[in-house]
C-alpha cells in the first residue's frame, strides 16, 4: 500500500524521467558503440573496447570533408534565416498591412508541409531556372525551411515584450537606433538565439531536402546514409557523440547564464 501511494504521488515525475530516459537511450547507444572495435564493416554488435576511432576521427575517407561542409552550410543557413526571420517577425508583430494575414499563414506552411513535398518543389524550381545543384541550392533550401522556425520563435518573444519599456527609452531622449539596440534587441535576444540554435540543428541534420537539391555534393547526413549501406564506420558514432556533448554543453551554459542573471 505504501508503495502504491508513493507511485501515485510521484506518477508525473516517474513518467517524466521515463520519457527522458527513452529520449536519451539512443544517444547512450551511440556513445557506447563509439568505443567499439567491430570485426567486420558494420558497427551493430559489440565486439571489444577500443579508443582507435576517438584518436583518429577522420580516419574514414571523405567523412570529415562532408562534416565540414555540413557545418559550413549550417552556419550560413543559420545566419541567413536568423537575419531574415527576425526582420519578418518584427514586421508581423509590430506593423499592420494588407498582406499580414496571408503572410502569417504562409509562414507556417514549411513547418506543416511534408519535407519530401518541399524538397521536390525546390528541386523543380531549380531545374526550371537552370540552376546547377550544389552548395548554393542546398543553402537556399535550408534558409527557406529554417526561416519559419526563426519567425515563430522571435515573433512569440516580440509579442510578449512590454511596449512601455521602449516608450520609456524614447521619453529619455533615446534615438530609434539606441532604443532598438539597447532595449528592444536585448529583450528579443532569447527568442533570436532560440531560433538560431533551432535553425543550426535543423540545417545540420537535414537529409530529405538536401538529398533532392545536392546534386553531387555530399553532406554529413548523406555520407552517413550512404555508408550505412556499405558499412558503418565507428567514427560516425564519434562525431555523433561529440555533437551531442556540444549541444548539452550549450544548454547547460545557457541555463547557468540565465540563473546568474536572475540572481543578479
Amino acid at each position: 500500500m505504501a508503495l502504491t501511494r508513493w507511485i501515485r504521488r510521484n506518477l508525473v515525475v516517474i513518467a517524466g524521467l521515463g520519457t527522458l530516459a527513452y529520449l536519451i537511450l539512443p544517444n547512450v547507444v551511440v556513445l557506447v558503440f563509439s568505443f567499439n572495435k567491430p570485426n567486420g564493416r558494420f558497427n551493430y554488435e559489440w565486439q571489444r573496447f577500443s579508443t582507435d576511432a576517438w584518436t583518429d576521427p577522420c580516419g574514414v575517407a571523405d567523412m570529415c570533408g562532408s562534416l565540414s561542409l555540413s557545418l559550413k552550410i549550417a552556419v550560413w543557413a543559420t545566419i541567413g534565416a536568423t537575419v531574415l526571420g527576425t526582420m519578418i517577425a518584427f514586421a508581423l508583430a509590430r506593423y499592420r498591412f494588407r498582406a499580414r494575414p496571408a503572410v502569417n499563414s504562409l509562414i507556417f506552411l514549411p513547418m506543416a508541409m511534408p519535407e519530401v513535398v518541399m524538397a521536390a518543389s525546390l528541386a523543380t524550381l531549380f531545374l526550371n531556372m537552370g540552376v546547377d545543384f550544389g552548395f548554393w541550392t542546398i543553402l537556399i533550401a535550408h534558409i527557406m525551411f529554417c526561416l519559419s522556425f526563426v519567425v515563430t520563435a522571435v515573433k512569440a518573444r516580440v509579442l510578449s515584450m512590454d511596449p512601455r519599456l521602449e516608450q520609456a527609452a524614447q521619453d529619455l531622449y533615446a534615438s530609434p537606433a539606441q532604443t532598438f539596440l539597447r532595449v528592444t534587441l536585448p529583450i528579443a535576444a532569447p527568442g533570436i538565439a532560440a531560433g538560431a540554435l533551432l535553425s543550426f540543428a535543423l540545417s545540420f541534420d537535414d537529409f530529405i531536402i538536401t538529398n533532392f537539391n545536392a546534386g553531387s555534393t555530399v553532406t554529413f547526413p548523406m555520407f552517413v546514409w550512404g555508408s550505412a549501406q556499405r558499412g558503418t564506420p565507428v567514427q560516425i558514432n564519434v562525431i555523433g557523440t561529440a555533437m551531442f556533448a556540444i549541444a548539452v554543453l550549450c544548454v547547460l551554459v545557457g541555463q547557468l547564464a540565465g540563473t546568474r542573471r536572475k540572481r543578479s
